[in-house]
């Protein structure tokens, strides 16, 4: 039977034998990126649950290679997985600034990439972009989305499989320097891992991603409006809200990025809508305020989003 490739646990010799907890967590800026998380990402309660477990892991090594126990590097090589919109990207850049706050990597840094960062279009193109990847990763954090894409069993001429093969000779040999998150749709990721044992063997916490719900959509909606300095009178509250359960059944709905959009058109045909007249006197609220009718007037409540380009 093969042996399993373990990390060996270490155990120095001496070491402090009192720890306050609240300061060491605060010290590591766990405290503050906890609370950052919370006030940027509305809802996930499970991915949040998961982050500050991971988080109380990893202060937890630190302290016991403080105190002298026997310890043995973690594995932190992770996998988002969920539709998109639903925060995959926030967490990892949360995720990145503990693992430095703990010294587990030098830099609290995150580069995202996709396949096209990875992959090159000829033989001997795809090693150096792959490494030059590495290379500027190193030391932080890699976030590569849409992993899946890496892998395309049906064309036999593509190039992916020599940047997996880079990436998990990588990922297992220089783990203490780099942490990977492989983030993308659920179903795809599962069969990803299927094609690609090496990946999962190396994932140490597969954290899934929920998509929000309709009221959580109407809470992040009414945040980037008072972010923005608008606010939903009762009526256009309202108008939203059926917007949401609409805009949901329809093709490409992004969670939180479509809700982006829909705000951001809101605030083009509020604009259009005062700017149309122009001999009246605006006040603040004028300013403020969006009305049924910026809501209302989009298509999705005429027929529903473009299919192709799915604007809201």
């Amino acid at each position: 039977m093969p042996m399993l490739d373990v990390p060996h646990a270490t155990t120095a010799e001496g070491g402090e034998t009192n720890f306050d907890l609240r300061k060491e967590t605060e010290a590591a800026g766990i405290t503050d990126t906890l609370q950052q998380l919370e006030q940027e990402l509305v809802g996930l309660r499970p991915v949040k649950n998961r982050v500050r477990q991971i988080a109380s892991l990893l202060l937890i090594e630190r302290i016991r290679q403080r105190a002298g126990l026997a310890s043995a590097p973690p594995t932190l090589h992770m996998s988002f997985t969920g539709n998109p919109g639903t925060g995959k990207t926030t967490v990892a850049l949360r995720m990145a600034k503990i693992l430095h706050g703990l010294g587990f990597v030098r830099r609290g840094q995150v580069i995202s990439v996709t396949r096209d960062d990875l992959v090159g279009q000829y033989i001997g193109h795809t090693a150096p972009k792959t490494k030059e990847i590495l290379k500027k990763a190193m030391g932080g954090v890699l976030f590569i989305d849409e992993a899946y894409y890496l892998h395309r069993p049906d064309n036999e001429r593509d190039y992916g499989q020599e940047a997996i093969e880079i990436l998990l000779q990588v990922m297992e040999n220089q783990r203490e320097d780099l942490v990977v998150i492989l983030a993308g749709y659920g179903e795809r990721m599962t069969s990803f891992f299927a094609s690609n044992p090496g990946f999962r063997s190396r994932i140490a916490h597969h954290i899934e991603f929920p998509d929000y719900a309709e009221a959580e959509l109407l809470v992040i909606a009414e945040l980037m409006l008072k972010e923005r300095g608008y606010r939903f009178s009762a009526a256009a509250r309202e108008a939203f809200e059926r917007y949401i359960a609409l805009r949901r059944t329809q093709p490409f709905f992004s969670n939180a990025r479509s809700i982006r959009n829909a705000v951001d058109r809101i605030r083009l045909r509020q604009a259009d809508r005062l700017v149309s007249d122009l001999d009246r006197m605006l006040e603040i609220t004028d300013l403020e305020t969006i009305d049924p009718v910026d809501v209302l007037a989009s298509r999705v409540f005429s027929g529903g989003a473009d299919v192709r380009s799915a604007k809201p």
